[in-house]
């Protein structure tokens, strides 16, 4: 039996249904060997193409000679149904609105040049995804689960630390809480950072290598967060970073800020660079500064902004402080300051508006960590920052236990969405990669074996 594979990433989702949005597509078929876009439009980045091309999903196409179909969420690339997006227009980009699409889909589906019914009830469909279009994937199995075989939720966001770096904020906070402007500035200054005006971004900027949803420049907030960490707990750092570690002792009662010399050097190395203009207060692309309502009051579509709306209406995911215990980021990180780009950046419309606070309920209501669906299955990156949103979440009581009603795969040092990637050859694959691709062959197996079985029943 052929499988055909739905894959959802994480901007490229089904773009169908009440919007009307224009929907695109590029579909894979191993055994007519050939590749081909679904005009509407192409897909317009070619790297999220890349597990068709050579990872999961083609790993799997391999496996069950089937057809491989990535799709384009609404208000994504070249799927927008207005030619902005104001308020009013985003009222559609809603998750329920979203796998609706992918219910759709999967019932009117047609391609030119394949003459099988892939819209067909007896023709088996598995779906794929990773990160946002995970927990996407998990949602639709839990709504329409009789008309899939099968889905994989890798590292799906279903539910919406270093003791020197802990130390350093302290005193970064404390300093800040005392007012003290020149000390502030030169706080700023160490960090290569002294011409931005707000606290809030100054926070947000030295955060990047932690992580940011919204914004981080660089891969290190889902992939090498190591390289940050190891940084600065470098017991042997050179002498001016050691210099650095006492510019402020006046300031907190002779104490040295252990680790601050190569904290400030790793963000000047790192992070300044991506702002290529020089221009640290502004909202140039790569640059550090939010304070520009101009900015994200503009409408012009884009992903950045379609994401946006969806975090500050159901997904937050905000970077904040805890409000008591350690952080590893500045208390001055508050919901306030993040919720500041969505009343921005979203007024008030004629037909809607967004709610004070994003209304999170709307996606625990499948379930949250608590989900359980039959034919559905969960794969994991033990070292995935985002991992307390997955399904095995440090947070929760007890382990997970995989079963074949419930299966689920927990990665060993894996990061995030690391499955969905490949080399094309399953069998020259790191061992830990190589053996969560095994296991996705075999739990795609099981859900077809399901399938037929319920056919013929």
């Amino acid at each position: 039996m052929r499988v055909q594979l739905l894959a959802l990433l994480a901007s490229s989702l089904a773009a169908l249904g009440s919007a009307r949005s224009p929907a695109s597509a590029l579909a894979k078929d191993r055994i007519e060997k050939r590749d081909w876009a679904y005009d509407a439009h192409t897909i317009d980045q070619p790297w999220q193409l890349e597990n068709l091309q050579t990872g999961i999903i083609q790993i799997l196409m391999k496996k069950f000679d089937g057809l491989g179909v990535v799709l384009e969420n609404r208000y994504y690339g070249k799927s927008f149904p207005y030619n902005t997006t104001t308020t009013d227009e985003l009222r559609f980009l809603t998750t329920g609105q979203t796998i609706a699409d992918n219910k759709y889909f999967r019932q009117h589906v047609k391609f030119p040049g394949i003459d099988a019914d892939l819209s067909s009830p007896d023709t088996p469909w598995v779906m794929y995804g990773g990160s946002l279009a995970g927990s996407q994937v998990a949602f639709t199995m839990k709504m329409y689960n009789e008309i899939f075989a099968g889905g994989i939720g890798s590292s799906a966001t279903i539910t919406t630390a270093s003791p020197r770096i802990i130390s350093i904020i302290d005193k970064m906070d404390a300093l800040i809480e005392s007012g003290n402007t020149a000390a502030i500035q030169k706080l700023k200054d160490i960090f290569g950072l002294g011409s931005l005006s707000s606290l809030g971004d100054f926070a947000s900027t030295i955060a990047f290598p932690l992580g940011g949803p919204l914004t981080y420049p660089t891969g290190t907030w889902q992939e090498i967060n190591w390289h940050f960490c190891s940084n600065i707990t470098n017991p042997s750092p050179p002498a001016a970073h050691l210099d650095i570690d006492t510019a402020l002792s006046t300031h907190s009662h002779g104490e040295p800020w252990t680790g601050l010399g190569n904290y400030a050097a790793y963000i000047k190395n790192v992070i300044l660079p991506f702002c290529t203009t020089g221009r640290i207060n502004s909202t140039d692309y790569g640059c550090f500064s939010t304070q520009n309502t101009t900015f994200y009051a503009d409408p012009t579509n884009s992903n950045t902004r379609s994401y946006l709306y969806s975090t500050c209406t159901e997904i937050a995911a905000y970077q904040t402080a805890p409000r008591t215990g350690p952080s590893l980021i500045s208390r001055v990180l508050t919901v306030d300051y993040n919720q500041g780009w969505c009343n921005e950046s979203f007024p008030p419309g004629t037909y809607t508006r967004i709610p004070p606070l994003p209304e999170i309920e709307y996606n625990n209501v499948y379930g949250a960590s608590n989900m359980r669906v039959k034919n559905l299955a969960f794969i994991d990156g033990a070292a995935d920052v985002w991992l307390d949103q997955c399904y095995h979440s440090t947070l929760l009581d007890g382990v997970r236990v995989s079963s074949d009603d419930h299966p689920s795969y927990l990665i060993v040092d894996g990061g995030h969405v690391w499955d969905g990637e490949g080399i094309g050859d399953v069998d020259k694959e790191p061992q830990f990669m190589r053996e969560a691709h095994l296991w996705e062959m075999r739990t795609v197996e099981r859900f077809l074996e399901r399938w037929r079985g319920k056919k013929r029943g």
